[in-house]
C-alpha cells in the first residue's frame, strides 16, 4: 500500500524542561537585586508539551491549546490572541513569529502541582516556546529560549520575575548563575561523581504544603522596599553568599555544609519578611529536625503555600521515618517523587 501523497503530513513535536528545587539565592536574580548568584537543581518531574502541526489550511482554527491538567480545551484566533484563559501558554504563542499557514494543536501537562513554588511555570513556558521554536527559520540556544521565556513573563504579562527559574529549566542538572547585569547571566553546570550526584538525590526531599503558592502582600511588601532609590539592600548579601557557599559544600561532597547554606538561605529569608517563611513550613522544618534533617530551604519566594527542600541525614532509616511522619502531621502535606535531572530542555520531532 502506498501512501496517500494528498494528505498533509502532520509533524509532531515533544518537548521537555525540568522544574527546579533547593534555590539558594533566589530573590537576587531579580532587577532590583541588581546583581545576583543563584544556586539551584533541575529535578523531575518535567513539564511535557506536545505540538501536532499540519498544513490543513483551517485558519478559523489554526491553534487549539489543551491544557491538560486543568481539562481546558480551547481555540485560540490567529493575530487576535488575548491572554485571558492561560496567560503564559496564550503570551508564550503570541511572542513567536510562527508561519501562518500552519494549524497545530499544543497540549501541555505537568505532575507537579500548580504554585508549588518550583518553577513550574517557567518550565511549562520553556517546554513551550522550545517545542515552538522549531516551527521557524534557525534553532535558539536552550539559553536564548530561557531569555526569551523570561521576557513572556516580564514584557507580556508584566509581572515581577526573576532569571533563575527559566535558566534552571533550559540547563537542568546543578546550576550555579551569576547575574552580572539584570537579566544578562552566566550559567555554570556543577558536574560531580556519580556517587555525590546519587548521594545527593537519595537525601532530597520535596515536600508540598497542600496548597499553591501564589505572589502576596508579603513580597509586594519585600519589593517595594528593595526596589527604592538608595534602598538598603544589605539582606540580600546572605543570600548570595548562601548560593557561593552552597556551589563549594557541593563540589567538596559536603553535605552537612550544603545543608547550613540551605538553613542560612532560609533565615535570609525570614529576614526580609517573616511571613515568608509559614507556619506550615515551620512545622515541617521542626519535624525534619526531629528526624535528623541537615538542610532546609523554603523554595521560591517564600510565602504561604509552596513547597519545602529537605536535605536529609546519610541514615536512610531518618529519612523514611520523616516520611512516614509527615502525613500524619498533617494529611494536606505531601511528599512529591523527584530525580536529579541531567539535562535541562529537549525537544525532538517525529513525522506521521
Amino acid at each position: 500500500m502506498t501512501a496517500d501523497k494528498s494528505k498533509p503530513r502532520t509533524r509532531v513535536i515533544n518537548a521537555m524542561a525540568p522544574i527546579r528545587v533547593c534555590d539558594l539565592g533566589g530573590w537576587t536574580d531579580t532587577w532590583f537585586a541588581e546583581t545576583g548568584a543563584v544556586f539551584n537543581i533541575g529535578v523531575y518531574p518535567y513539564a511535557e508539551v506536545q505540538v501536532a502541526v499540519s498544513q490543513d489550511g483551517l485558519q478559523d482554527k489554526r491553534i487549539v491549546i489543551n491544557a491538560e491538567n486543568f481539562g481546558d480545551r480551547y481555540t485560540l484566533a490567529p493575530g487576535h490572541i488575548t491572554y485571558d484563559r492561560h496567560p503564559l501558554i496564550e503570551a508564550s504563542i503570541d511572542i513567536m513569529e510562527l508561519p501562518e499557514s500552519l494549524c497545530f494543536e499544543v497540549d501541555l501537562y505537568s505532575t507537579a502541582p500548580a504554585g508549588a513554588s518550583t518553577g513550574t511555570s517557567a518550565a511549562v513556558t520553556v517546554a513551550l516556546l522550545g517545542a515552538l521554536d522549531l516551527l521557524t527559520p534557525g534553532r535558539r540556544t536552550p539559553h536564548e529560549i530561557a531569555s526569551l521565556a523570561h521576557r513572556v513573563e516580564t514584557e507580556k504579562l508584566k509581572l515581577q520575575c526573576g532569571i533563575q527559574d527559566q535558566l534552571c529549566s533550559a540547563y537542568g542538572g546543578v546550576c550555579f548563575i551569576e547575574m552580572f547585569d539584570y537579566p544578562h547571566a552566566s550559567v555554570s553546570q556543577i558536574a560531580v561523581s556519580n556517587d555525590l550526584w546519587w548521594e545527593l538525590e537519595r537525601r532530597l526531599v520535596l515536600v508540598y504544603l497542600g496548597h499553591s503558592h501564589s505572589s502576596s502582600d508579603v513580597h509586594g511588601q519585600v519589593i517595594h522596599r528593595l526596589e527604592q532609590e538608595n534602598a538598603d539592600k544589605s539582606a540580600l548579601a546572605p543570600l548570595r553568599a548562601a548560593a557561593h557557599a552552597g556551589k563549594n559544600a557541593l563540589f567538596a561532597g559536603d553535605f552537612d555544609a550544603l545543608g547550613q547554606c540551605m538553613i542560612a538561605n532560609t533565615e535570609g529569608q525570614a529576614a526580609l519578611h517573616p511571613a515568608l517563611v509559614s507556619e506550615d513550613a515551620r512545622a515541617v522544618i521542626d519535624l525534619a529536625k526531629k528526624h535528623h534533617a541537615v538542610g532546609w530551604k523554603v523554595n521560591g519566594a517564600g510565602g504561604e503555600g509552596g513547597s519545602l527542600t529537605i536535605l536529609c541525614d546519610a541514615d536512610a532509616e531518618h529519612k523514611r521515618a520523616f516520611l512516614a511522619a509527615l502525613p500524619e502531621l498533617n494529611p494536606r502535606y505531601q511528599v512529591i517523587p523527584t530525580y536529579l535531572s541531567r539535562t535541562g530542555l529537549r525537544r525532538w520531532e517525529v513525522r506521521h
